[in-house]
């Protein structure tokens, strides 16, 4: 399995540790819960980005004034 070159460096990085572990043993069903999982977490930053982003132009603009 090839590792991505954008994951981060450190041994104990949690993604880095998903990406490493061996898939091939589970089930369809297991495959799709990590799917399912995985998709979550996906939300989960991408809410927090859209947080970030918001937070970041209310300090800008009211910085700008």
């Amino acid at each position: 399995m090839d590792i991505d070159d954008n994951l981060p460096l450190r041994r104990d990085d949690p993604l880095a540790n998903i990406v490493k572990q061996d898939i091939d043993a589970l089930s369809v069903a297991e495959l799709e819960a990590r799917i399912a999982t995985l998709r979550a977490e996906i939300a989960r930053c991408e809410g927090k980005i859209a947080f970030a982003s918001k937070h970041r132009s209310v300090a800008d603009a009211l910085f700008k004034k």
